[in-house]
């Protein structure tokens, strides 16, 4: 995959996701090294992965290489799904309409919470005990 390519970035969580598209491409789609499908296992993900060339209509057409970093593994799906669909707007600016109803170019911005003293978890409390 060489020459020239319009690059993405999605975020989702601790994920981080550079995706680059390759306009003249034979449908490869390549995440950090290795198939998309060697590297997520789920199919909700792979599902993920391909909604914006789906609904662009432009699964296959492209060459796609993914560098995503940090999170767990749906978080880092999403992230790639969001960089994607950023990356095909650079391609081709008519895309963004359909692209934003469906949602794929918001961030969503849902953390985790921070753990406070004294709880086991961000919010779970020691079971209380009356007597």
């Amino acid at each position: 995959m060489e020459g020239q390519y319009f690059e993405g970035l999605g975020r989702r969580k601790r994920a981080t996701a550079r995706v680059r598209i390759y306009p003249d491409g034979s449908g490869q789609y390549i995440v950090n090294g290795h198939a998309y499908n060697d590297y997520f296992g789920r199919e909700a993900d792979f599902i993920a992965l391909m909604a914006p060339f789906q609904l662009t209509n432009t699964a296959g057409k492209y060459d796609v290489s993914v560098v995503v970093a940090g999170g767990g593994v749906t978080g880092q799906a999403e992230a790639v799904r969001m960089g994607a669909s950023r990356a095909l707007i650079k391609l081709n600016p008519d895309f963004q309409s359909e692209l934003h109803k469906a949602g794929f170019l918001s961030r969503d911005a849902r953390e985790k919470e921070r753990k406070k003293p004294g709880l086991r978890r961000a919010r779970k409390a020691t079971q209380y005990t009356k007597r």
